[in-house]
């Protein structure tokens, strides 16, 4: 109780030094991580009817006994098994997302991290390792921090699940990927991620989460899913904060 309390002393006096600030907008709200009624009201939190496999939404509710796939799902498979996001990437969550990735604004982690655990309960529960998407050395250095790495930790605490941050790697350079066309994407990421191999004896078998911050074109995942299945894992999941959501319609 008394380590309760001192935490708790702790935080009011950290609010009073610092005053806790909307992770989107900056205005001040109640507690650190909160974001603002307004922002809350505009985020576009992607929930069911979904498809069981990209977790693109649905805009209409199906009747049947089995889970249903988009059309883009059915027309092409992709390399892993299930992919869950917490709501949709656009113009209301860019600027939090683009301020987490590239502006320090770290506090927000743990936040996100809660966030991702609901939105992903169902895959955490299944998992054996917890793992992030890669950043070459190079842009890591620039970044100072790999967010997704960051995300990947806060989720393993919430979920009780072990990660390993560094088992995948990303063994060559790839330019920024904003504005190319879905099969450029591919095209850049075919063969840039591979298995740490300090880590490959643990494999065999296993079923395995990635977490990402913003899932675009599903090229990073495909990526990390082909690598992770290529040396034995028995199903791989993606978890993301947030995804670029098109029409079903579109995908094929």
């Amino acid at each position: 109780m008394l380590a309760g309390m001192m935490r708790y002393g702790a935080d009011r006096m950290l609010d009073l030094l610092l005053p806790p600030r909307c992770l989107a907008t900056g205005e001040i709200v109640d507690r650190q991580g909160q974001l603002s009624p307004q922002v809350w009201r505009e985020l576009d939190f992607i929930t069911a009817p979904l498809c069981h496999c990209c977790g693109t939404p649905f805009p209409y509710r199906i009747a049947a006994p089995v889970a249903q796939l988009c059309p883009a799902c059915i027309a092409r498979p992709p390399g892993w098994h299930r992919a869950r996001a917490v709501f949709s990437y656009d113009a209301h969550s860019r600027q939090m997302i683009l301020a987490f990735k590239h502006g320090d604004r770290l506090e927000g982690a743990p936040a996100f991290a809660r966030w991702m655990a609901r939105a992903g309960a169902e895959i955490l529960e299944d998992a054996d390792y917890i793992v992030a998407v890669p950043l070459h050395w190079r842009r890591l250095l620039r970044r100072r921090y790999n967010q997704s790495a960051v995300l990947a930790a806060h989720i393993g605490r919430i979920a009780g699940k072990p990660v390993i941050a560094d088992m995948l790697r990303r063994v060559r350079p790839t330019p920024p990927l904003k504005g190319m066309s879905r099969s450029v994407r591919f095209r850049q990421l075919k063969g840039a991620i591979a298995i740490a191999p300090q880590y490959q004896n643990l494999l065999p078998g296993a079923r395995i989460v990635v977490i990402d911050d913003v899932m675009t074109s599903g090229a990073t995942a495909e990526s990390c899913a082909r690598a992770l299945l290529g040396h034995g894992a028995a199903q791989v999941d993606i978890l993301t904060l947030a995804r670029v959501v098109r029409p079903v319609d579109t995908f094929v």
